[in-house]
């Protein structure tokens, strides 16, 4: 049996996002931004997929601006916001469990000369909102946290946080990185007072290389990269149409089993956690989403372990997958207080709707087989 249990690093395209990828290569292969009938027939693919995410999020669409993934949202996000807001103030916060793709960023704002107060968390991942009011300052010009973090599944109170911060400054800019949210959870972000929200195509079964970022009209954003300026200025380069009209795809797809899908994955995380947590040594730390659980497993390294389950055909994490190059630990894990000897005996189980609970239950057979094995080769 093979079991692809690492779903928060990428999923697997749907055969709906392949059909409409093959249509732009094949037919509307024409530069979105030409004036004959193949640039107008790529350009209906943006639009349309810029109407679908638009919908989901309740914005406008030109309030929807492509990039290349989550990565690129993130970073015309903060360094945009930060660089065209500079003379409102130089503080900016965040907080410890942030994903690469916010945090460094940041430091490299913080290179430039930017303040920077990073937020605690609690023992379960989540902001501290005191922290938070206490953080605030006059200066202030950008606050941004996740809404679901990418390694134990916690959801953060974002509706609390931006009542907090516009409570206290409505011109305070809230940036949200939705990248583990988007597609498995519904949010609003004009109503609930997020000014830039990003997302990205493969965390939901849209092709790599696809991402958006939700930027409010009043917000003011400088742009990153410079060219044509296409997406309102603000990030030049042609789009790359097929993925875009991969990603529209992919968002209406899940949106429309959005319930279905919670639901699915709901009862393969709980299979495999009730099952995990009973054999000895093994403890759980995940969050409240449904897609993503957290264990660790007392005196076996966390890569070990990953590859014995890889040996069974399991397929899952030790980590987030985008600092998988890095090999210090993770600074998630650091946060929320976990145990010093669990900090490298940790994995990430993250799901699908395509999973199933024979798959969480093979899992938990091939865990009890394999861990007094590899616990007696690590004591000797």
């Amino acid at each position: 049996m093979e079991v692809y249990f690492d779903n928060a690093a990428t999923t697997k395209i749907i055969p709906e996002v392949r059909e409409i990828m093959l249509e732009t290569m094949e037919e509307e292969y024409g530069n979105p931004s030409s004036m004959h009938l193949k640039g107008v027939g790529a350009e209906k693919y943006l639009r349309r997929s810029r109407n679908i995410i638009s919908k989901e999020l309740k914005c406008e669409p030109k309030e929807i601006i492509f990039t290349s993934g989550g990565t690129e949202a993130n970073n015309l996000a903060l360094i945009g916001s930060a660089v065209a807001n500079k003379r409102a103030g130089n503080h900016i916060i965040t907080t410890k469990i942030e994903h690469a793709s916010v945090y460094n960023p940041i430091l490299h704002l913080e290179g430039l000369g930017f303040c920077v107060t990073f937020l605690e968390v609690d023992k379960n991942g989540r902001i501290n909102l005191e922290h938070l009011k206490e953080a605030l300052r006059e200066d202030t010009i950008l606050v941004s946290t996740m809404a679901v973090n990418n390694e134990i599944g916690t959801i953060e109170p974002i509706e609390e946080i931006a009542e907090i911060i516009k409570n206290y400054n409505k011109n305070i800019i809230y940036h949200v990185d939705a990248v583990q949210a988007f597609g498995k959870r519904v949010i609003y972000p004009k109503r609930i007072g997020v000014d830039a929200l990003s997302m990205s195509g493969h965390k939901i079964h849209g092709p790599k290389g696809s991402g958006a970022l939700f930027v409010d009209s009043h917000v003011k954003i400088a742009p990153i990269l410079y060219g044509g300026g296409q997406e309102r200025r603000l990030r030049s380069g042609t789009e790359n149409t097929t993925a875009i009209a991969g990603m529209g795809k992919a968002v209406e797809v899940m949106y429309d089993r959005l319930e279905e899908n919670i639901k699915k994955m709901s009862a393969v995380k709980q299979t495999l956690i009730t099952g995990a947590t009973q054999i000895e040594g093994v403890t759980d730390n995940s969050g409240q989403s449904p897609h993503i659980a957290s264990l660790s497993f007392a005196g076996v390294r966390s890569e070990v372990l990953l590859h014995a389950l890889e040996e069974k055909g399991i397929y899952v994490s030790a980590g987030a997958a985008c600092s998988s190059n890095h090999p210090d630990v993770s600074g998630v894990l650091k946060a929320i207080g976990l145990d010093k000897e669990l900090l490298e005996s940790t994995l990430r189980f993250s799901f699908c709707e395509n999973n199933t609970i024979e798959e969480a239950e093979y899992t938990v057979k091939m865990l009890k087989e394999l861990l007094p094995v590899l616990r007696r080769f690590t004591r000797k």
